[in-house]
């Protein structure tokens, strides 16, 4: 019976592992909704150079003239466009197996036990801690700038994209439930409506507004108790067939997914909802690193062991504030 040497084993964890590392972008993007939701509107989009750009219209020409016969019209330079500017992270998963494990496994099936253990375990690792980097605030070192920071509490301080958001064109809104409302103080299912379709009505303008909500299991639950038994339906939209939690909000002339997004090891704040635009958000990711295997198969100096990693380069960026809102519940 002939023996396996070392490095064909290595070579088939390398390669299953290259095999699978083609659909890591759908993997992470199909584990959470705005994730999916983004991707399924095109907004996964590349970048070059060092840094990612936004372009913001944030003004208009002031040319607007009302006339009559040969009255002047109002012809006028503004500037009209600016960018915002965010600087991409980096970010990766390694999956290691020590020639130990291999020379333990070395027969082709166990072998296959081993790696797929070892490879599953990097891919669930990678969308679990890229989930929790969406909803952080980016302070962590190399974090990328999630929704604590796109959609703050405090929308006027600070600066987003390189941009102070004392600019009032650059701030998102927000509401606590304890006081925005008149005759409210928390999040129930007796004002849970009221709220969001006060929230829809303010952040839209024309067809354009929130399209989806992410709610924390506290407002989630209070809007699926404010809901009569008819309407209890489970959204069976994609959202609902890939398995999120999600309902649907019909008010203020919009049907909105309303998507519970918790459970267990989750980082959503607690009794926190976003009231999201989706077409204003992207994941700006480099071509060459958008969740991919990268870095070839490595072999320590100083450890008997191989090594993979997976990851990406880029960012969460945003184009426009105007249909993002957070609510919060300061008193709940």
């Amino acid at each position: 019976m002939a023996l396996n040497t070392n490095e064909r084993p290595q070579e088939a964890f390398s390669l299953a592992l290259e095999d699978r590392s083609q659909g890591y972008a759908d993997l992470v993007s199909n584990s959470n909704a705005l994730l999916f939701t983004m991707k399924q509107r095109d907004q996964f989009k590349t970048f070059s150079g060092p840094t990612i750009r936004e372009r913001l219209l944030y003004n208009e020409s002031g040319t607007y003239i009302r006339y009559a016969g040969y009255e002047f019209l109002n012809p006028q330079p503004a500037e009209l466009f600016n960018d915002a500017e965010f600087a991409p992270r980096l970010a990766a998963v390694s999956v290691t197996l020590s020639n130990e494990e291999i020379l333990k496994n070395s027969g082709s099936n166990q072998l296959k036990e081993v790696m797929e253990e070892h490879i599953t375990a990097a891919e669930q690792e990678l969308v679990d801690r890229f989930v929790e980097d969406l909803h952080a605030n980016g302070t962590l070192p190399n974090q990328i700038g999630g929704l604590q920071l796109a959609i703050p509490t405090v929308v006027n301080a600070g600066t987003y994209g390189g941009i102070s958001r004392s600019n009032a064109i650059w701030q998102t809104s927000s509401y606590d439930a304890n006081s925005a409302f008149p005759g409210i103080t928390q999040v129930d299912a007796t004002t849970v409506r009221r709220i969001f379709e006060t929230i829809i009505i303010q952040r839209s303008r024309g067809a354009k507004g929130p399209n989806l909500i992410l709610s924390s299991l506290e407002h989630y639950t209070a809007f699926s108790s404010a809901l009569v038994a008819i309407q209890q339906i489970t959204n069976q939209n994609e959202l609902g067939k890939l398995g999120f939690t999600s309902l649907r909000f019909h008010g203020a002339g919009k049907a909105v997914d309303v998507v519970l997004e918790g459970g267990i090891g989750t980082a959503m704040p607690p009794n926190t909802t976003y009231f999201i635009d989706t077409a204003a958000l992207r994941f700006r990711y480099h071509p060459d690193r958008n969740f991919v295997r990268f870095g070839g198969k490595q072999m320590p100096i100083n450890q008997d062991a191989i090594v993979q990693h997976i990851g990406f380069f880029g960012e969460l960026t945003m184009n426009n504030p105007l249909h993002m809102a957070k609510l919060y519940d300061s008193a709940p």
